[in-house]
């Protein structure tokens, strides 16, 4: 996989050429949880229409010459104003959004600081038990992230 030095000129410098040819961009996701153990969700909306929002896990792309690792990191902070731990690395998922495919990375991260001011990307933040949380998420690629998860937190919250 390269960055998309050769791309389409329709496309921008994050996308990246995968093994089978075909351009795709790059995420990174956080399944981010507190020292009880829940997981924080995130509520965003379309900046162009805010009435329609939903519920998803901490992320988003992974700028040229950036690691997923960091993105990830990044988009924490970013979103969250919170300092993180990374942890396990879970599946990696493909998808499309629209007419983008995308890959994305996801890890579980520990909250280690830090302190949440309403956006314009995210309004609110919901710390919730793994369980309740993926019955809030809106897609269903976060809810399998979620029953990956729970395969390798502590058996008591299962």
């Amino acid at each position: 996989m390269s960055e998309a030095a050769g791309a389409p000129s329709s496309l921008g410098p994050d996308w990246v050429l995968g093994d089978d040819g075909l351009y795709f961009r790059r995420g990174a996701r956080v399944l981010l949880l507190d020292d009880a153990d829940r997981l924080l969700l995130v509520r965003g909306h379309d900046l162009d229409q805010p009435e329609r929002s939903w519920w998803f896990t901490v992320g988003g792309g992974v700028d040229p010459g950036e690691s997923d690792l960091d993105a990830a990191v990044r988009e924490v902070r970013e979103e969250t104003g919170m300092d993180c731990r990374p942890g396990v690395m879970l599946p990696t998922v493909r998808y499309t959004v629209g007419d983008v495919p995308k890959e994305v990375r996801y890890w579980e991260a520990e909250a280690t600081g830090g302190a949440f001011t309403p956006g314009d990307e995210v309004d609110r933040l919901l710390w919730l038990p793994p369980e309740e949380a993926r019955e809030r998420l809106t897609r269903d690629q976060d809810r399998e992230l979620v029953d990956a998860l729970l395969t390798v937190l502590p058996h008591e919250l299962l």
